[in-house]
């Protein structure tokens, strides 16, 4: 089973664990705005580990930098939001649901105008793989889309996925709430319950 890869950035996903993915529409975020980002998170990482106690300053970085890049996303002020379009976020949860196929446990997901955040439980089988469940899931839904918006061979999705692994239940619980909350966070809706495009397990 492999269990990590690579692309700009490590992906450690080990099986049956609880992971959670953000993964966002092709161009949905404008290049100098991430690049700006990014600059800032390895400069501040930088500067922590000539610190004491620099573990725990990296960790707090990486958390702040998600929170930046997922307000980026909320803001939803730049590129496509083809996830407005019913029929695609129709598609989009469809697929995800399917997952189960492959053993997969679907904790919580919310989707948005211009990204997903999805919760899952990976299985415990010998030739699993998060990185060709992505692929499948985006791929298909991709597929999906293009076909309703009269495209063919365009990005839909921003090739590379964020993820993490939820360490416990505790952390699970927290995720699970910031995912499920993230329209309320958006000024979308007033409570969690009001948006259509919400699971929880």
């Amino acid at each position: 089973m492999k269990t990590h890869y690579q692309r700009n950035l490590p992906h450690l996903l080990p099986p049956w664990t609880i992971i959670f993915f953000i993964f966002r529409l092709a161009d949905s975020i404008a290049t100098a705005a991430l690049q700006r980002l990014v600059e800032e998170r390895e400069l501040a990482i930088q500067d922590a580990l000539c610190q004491p106690l620099a573990t725990g300053q990296v960790i707090n970085i990486k958390k702040q930098h998600f929170a930046k890049y997922d307000a980026l996303l909320d803001k939803a002020d730049y590129g496509p939001m083809w996830l407005r379009v019913p029929a695609i976020v129709e598609a989009v949860a469809h697929e995800i649901k399917l997952l189960t196929e492959l053993e997969v446990g679907i904790l919580a997901y919310c989707i948005m105008s211009n990204h997903v955040h999805l919760v899952v439980q990976l299985p415990e089988l010998p030739d699993f793989s998060a990185a060709r469940m992505m692929q499948r899931l985006k791929g298909r839904t991709a597929l999906a889309a293009n076909k309703l918006l009269g495209r063919q061979g365009e990005a839909f999705w921003r090739h590379e996925s964020y993820d993490h692994v939820v360490r416990d239940g505790k952390e699970q619980e927290r995720v699970v709430a910031y995912v499920v909350n993230n329209p309320v966070k958006a000024g979308l809706v007033e409570d969690w319950t009001q948006w259509p495009y919400t699971y929880v397990r």
